[in-house]
């Protein structure tokens, strides 16, 4: 078998058809049509291009761009995921202390919703919330008439009933009156329940807006709630039933690092 090219359709150029109708008749003639830039491409020379005979075997060969070659890439670890640093790398502590609660309570006054944005962070800080337990708290959770919220704990923390302070509770009755309907104690501008991304949003912009220094998220006021309650000299155990604790081990961190501990060590 002899060796042959495929010939080349003679087509109209660029330009020399306007409406679908046109289109259509190419198609028709074997001619792919680029409906958005109405420009004709021959099938038989995109074919011509890719596959050319042998005289002698008759055999195809590809003759597809053959000045290209094949080069490694020039990235490294370009499917390695990049590693989140150390929360050591960050910040020193892992802490809030009482001063800088009160500046990012101060600081997230001057928000667009204020009083809905302070209530949270006093209320995670005062009860040692996580973010998933403050934007899951419902109205049913807590109790006017005696002053107290029912915690419900995720990880399978123990579950308790915290007092609830009298600033605390002046907040919360004025979030409720101000607030529209609705089961959840935080809600968005929508009506919807307070999501954890947006919580930890809002706690990261006030803690900029603050100037304490480093990059604040939520979890660091469940933390801070713990140092200052130890530093208050309450106990081991008492911590642990308070911040939901399974395992004492998770609440000896912040008995460890209490400055009450060493007192009244150099002291007469």
């Amino acid at each position: 078998m002899s060796g042959h090219r495929l010939e080349r359709k003679e087509v109209e150029p660029p330009g020399a058809f306007d409406d679908l109708s046109n289109a259509q008749r190419l198609l028709d003639a074997g001619v792919l049509v680029d409906r958005a830039a109405l420009r004709p491409v021959c099938i038989d020379t995109v074919r011509k291009r890719q596959i050319q005979t042998d005289d002698q075997s008759g055999r195809a060969k590809n003759m597809a761009k053959p000045h290209l070659k094949v080069v490694s890439p020039t990235t490294v670890n370009r499917t390695v995921i990049p590693r989140r640093r150390r929360n050591g790398d960050l910040r020193t502590r892992e802490y809030l202390t009482e001063h800088e609660v009160e500046r990012l309570i101060e600081t997230a006054k001057r928000n667009r919703h204020g009083h809905r944005d302070t209530t949270m962070v006093l209320v995670a800080y005062r009860h040692g919330l996580r973010a998933a337990e403050l934007v899951d708290l419902r109205w049913d959770q807590v109790d006017f008439k005696t002053a107290t919220l029912h915690v419900r704990r995720v990880k399978q923390g123990t579950p308790s009933t915290h007092p609830i302070l009298g600033d605390e509770l002046r907040a919360l009755r004025r979030l409720q009156r101000e607030q529209d309907k609705s089961t959840y104690v935080f809600t968005s501008e929508r009506g919807a329940p307070f999501g954890t991304a947006g919580f930890a949003r809002m706690v990261e912009r006030a803690g900029v807006e603050a100037k304490l220094g480093f990059k604040v998220h939520p979890h660091m006021l469940r933390h801070a709630c713990g140092y200052a309650l130890a530093n208050r000299g309450h106990d081991t155990r008492a911590l642990q039933a308070y911040l939901g604790h399974k395992n004492i081990q998770h609440t000896v961190r912040y008995t460890e690092l209490s400055s009450t501990r060493f007192k009244n060590f150099w002291r007469e």
